[in-house]
């Protein structure tokens, strides 16, 4: 008697069925993917947020006086906001915590070095990358706006923005909640952490983050925060040492630049003693 044949998968079902599989597994992973960086875009802008409270907590301690906002070899010391300039090099303020932790707003977050650090950020040059690091200190910057920068406005005003109002004091905002503090900003321009551009030239001096879905997390003077979006290819260079070859000239497309100036001050208006 012959017997009765068995049931099975012929070699075409079988290849359809791997196919199946691998589309699945891609759709799958795709979707976790983009968990993952939605995550750490949420918690980059928690970061921000962490960071504008501590600041609004440091101005309630000091009479409304915002914390200073030093930039170049100025900003290394720990009375401003943070210490410390990056750079590609195996410098120590790099991954220096304690330029963050014991400067003037370390004790209003709790000393919490993470704190200043984008979760996207694990950008780093080949030297640092061969010394064995897993990434540098600080993400972040302040809008050069806000605060005492020193010799940069002892005159009242910022000399690099000198039509606009340097905000010294948190009752001289009159619309904190369109003014930004805090922002990720793109590797290769940190240095140090005072965020500069020019409001009367269409340039990118200092470039904002897109770790986000092509996007920056930003904290305002309301204690808010908030992830922006760019519209420019030119406001997005890839996150890497040496890539933002700056100055970049935006006249031709300069819609991201114009946000960042009408989100930095206020145009300025009679003129006013520096309080301290």
């Amino acid at each position: 008697m012959t017997p009765a044949p068995r049931g099975g998968f012929t070699l075409l079902e079988l290849l359809v069925a791997l196919a199946i599989i691998g589309i699945l597994a891609g759709l799958i992973l795709t979707a976790l993917a983009g968990s993952k960086a939605k995550a750490r875009g949420m918690f980059c802008q928690n970061n921000n947020k962490q960071l504008v409270t501590g600041w609004l907590m440091y101005a309630d301690d000091h009479s409304q006086r915002l914390a200073y906002n030093l930039g170049g070899a100025a900003a290394r010391t720990n009375l401003n906001w943070a210490a410390g300039t990056l750079d590609w090099e195996l410098t120590a303020d790099n991954t220096n915590l304690a330029d963050l932790t014991e400067a003037a707003l370390g004790s209003y977050i709790a000393k919490v070095a993470a704190i200043y650090r984008c979760p996207s950020d694990w950008v780093l040059s080949a030297p640092q990358l061969a010394a064995g690091w897993s990434s540098r200190a600080r993400s972040y910057s302040m809008n050069a706006s806000v605060g005492d920068a020193g010799e940069i406005t002892s005159s009242g005003v910022n000399i690099n923005n000198p039509g606009y109002t340097q905000f010294f004091r948190l009752t001289s905002m009159p619309a904190p909640g369109r003014i930004f503090v805090f922002l990720d900003e793109h590797p290769d321009s940190i240095s140090d952490g005072y965020f500069v551009n020019r409001s009367y030239y269409p340039e990118w001096i200092r470039l904002p983050a897109s770790w986000h879905n092509r996007g920056a997390a930003f904290s305002f003077a309301d204690g808010h925060a908030e992830t922006h979006l760019w519209k420019c290819a030119s406001t997005m260079p890839a996150p890497a040492p040496d890539a933002a070859g700056l100055p970049i000239d935006v006249s031709d497309d300069p819609r991201d630049f114009n946000w960042i100036i009408a989100h930095m001050s206020v145009p300025l208006g009679p003129p006013s003693p520096r309080p301290y």
